[in-house]
């Protein structure tokens, strides 16, 4: 059993940190600190340097692993009437939907309509309970996501390309907190919280009513710490690759809890067998192809600091180990675990690229740089969710790495802005991303309930 180093001081450590909350609950909008949020321009051509916890190679300071835990949580307030985000220099922004119920997830259908997971944490009756489950509950509302479930995905259609939305219709409901969608042929899978399913589809449905049929079970239960599951396909279709995130911060609920977590799976799309693709991946969410290599973003752990640990994105290689528990960023040990496999620790594959630490970089889809984000070239999108453990915010705002030769290539830079105010306090959080048929970016903005549409200010009606 994984456990934690000692457990005396780890059992103390989490009181205090409840105490903590519980105090700060009183408090507008738990805040360790009102400074202004760092924000990179929408004009800035620099981006983040390696320093600040970005790129191949990103400055890994001292771990930093106080008593009480900083909680610095931006207070959702939404967008105002005529506010939006702010796009890059030569883009524009505009709502491309709005009033949705916490939408997190996008997928492009072939003949251009846009599916919408509206989606939060299930309920489980009977699930965690007591003083600590009431303050995850205040947090998760602060922060914009304590709301029900709408377990829905709605479909959004522009019928004439001009990227106004024209209709909208409930595709899929009574699904159980959905998130990731993929289409093979003429069926559409979607990762519920607690298995992949699948459903009959046609071109231009505008509704499914056929019953879910049951891909593959997945790891779920009353805790579910982490519960969003994403899916995507193989080219051939065969493969489904299912996302996992554990269902801990560092296994502090023990190695049973964590059976089949923290992993990518390759799912048999016909009879459900499945095994580990790659594990070690404390919560992998965002799914895209580079040409023929899997890519996904990853939330890293936390409680060693404002700069530990940087999320990131990599490539995900068969077989391969990327370090949680135990270590992280490749083979930097993260000592409040207990090593009980470091044979493994000296496996650990190091990520291609951080992305700031406590950013709950999210969307993850990759261009060739042929459409409105053309001036930027080839490279991958990061809808970054933001910080909610970090004295000065981090993430909140979706940003573009340059690629060359499949890798990484270059510096972040903003595609869009502008989610927090002065404050300190959220009109939206950016989550998932897609690129449009008209090859405008959309933007699921779960605060805001809104999906935004960036497009190259000189194209027109795109």
């Amino acid at each position: 059993m994984i456990m934690l180093r000692p457990t005396v001081t780890n059992v103390i450590v989490s009181c205090l940190a409840l105490l903590a909350l519980g105090g700060c609950l009183k408090r507008d909008a738990l805040r360790e600190s009102t400074s202004e949020p760092a924000r990179m321009s929408p004009e800035s051509t620099q981006g983040h340097t390696p320093r600040s916890g970005f790129g191949p190679d990103p400055r890994l300071p001292t771990a930093d692993t106080s008593l009480i835990p900083t909680v610095n949580i931006a207070r959702a307030v939404g967008w105002a009437d005529g506010d939006q985000p702010r796009a890059a220099k030569g883009k524009r922004v505009t709502r491309f939907a709005d009033g949705l119920r916490h939408p997190r997830w996008l997928y492009v259908l072939p003949n251009g309509d846009v599916l919408v997971a509206e989606s939060n944490a299930p309920h489980y009756p009977g699930g965690a309970s007591g003083i600590k489950a009431w303050i995850v509950r205040q947090v998760k509302s602060i922060a914009g996501a304590g709301d029900a479930s709408a377990d829905r995905i709605t479909l959004l259609r522009d019928v004439d390309g001009d990227g106004k939305l024209d209709e909208r219709h409930v595709f899929l409901d009574r699904l159980q907190s959905p998130f990731g969608m993929t289409l093979v042929g003429n069926t559409l899978y979607v990762a519920n919280a607690d298995a992949v399913v699948k459903f009959p589809y046609q071109t231009g449905q505008t509704r499914i009513t056929a019953a879910p049929v049951k891909v593959a079970d997945l790891p779920g239960g009353p805790i579910n710490h982490h519960w969003t599951k994403n899916v995507i396909a193989s080219a051939d279709g065969r493969r489904l690759y299912v996302a996992i995130g554990s269902n801990s911060n560092i296994a502090e609920n023990g190695f049973d809890a964590e059976r089949g977590r923290a992993a990518i799976w390759e799912v048999d799309a016909d009879s459900g067998a499945h095994r580990i693709f790659a594990s070690g991946l404390r919560n992998p969410v965002g799914l895209t192809w580079v040409g023929d290599t899997l890519w996904t973003s990853v939330n890293e752990r936390d409680g060693l600091g404002d700069d530990l640990v940087p999320d990131y994105m990599t490539s995900v290689q068969r077989g391969g180990f990327y370090g949680w528990p135990y270590s992280y960023f490749g083979q930097h040990t993260d000592n409040r675990v207990e090593q009980r496999e470091p044979e493994r620790v000296a496996t650990a594959i190091k990520p291609d690229y951080a992305l700031g630490a406590h950013t709950s970089s999210l969307g993850l889809a990759y261009t060739d740089g042929k459409d409105a984000l053309a001036i930027f070239g080839a490279g991958m999108v990061v809808g970054q969710h933001g910080s909610w453990n970090r004295s000065v915010h981090s993430g909140y705002e979706v940003i573009f790495i340059p690629f060359a030769n499949g890798k990484p290539a270059g510096l972040p830079r903003t595609i869009l802005s502008g989610f927090l105010s002065a404050e300190g306090t959220a009109y939206g959080r950016p989550v998932g991303v897609a690129f449009d048929r008209q090859g405008a970016l959309l933007v699921a903005d779960d605060v805001g309930n809104t999906v935004w549409r960036v497009s190259a200010v000189d194209a027109g009606t795109r």
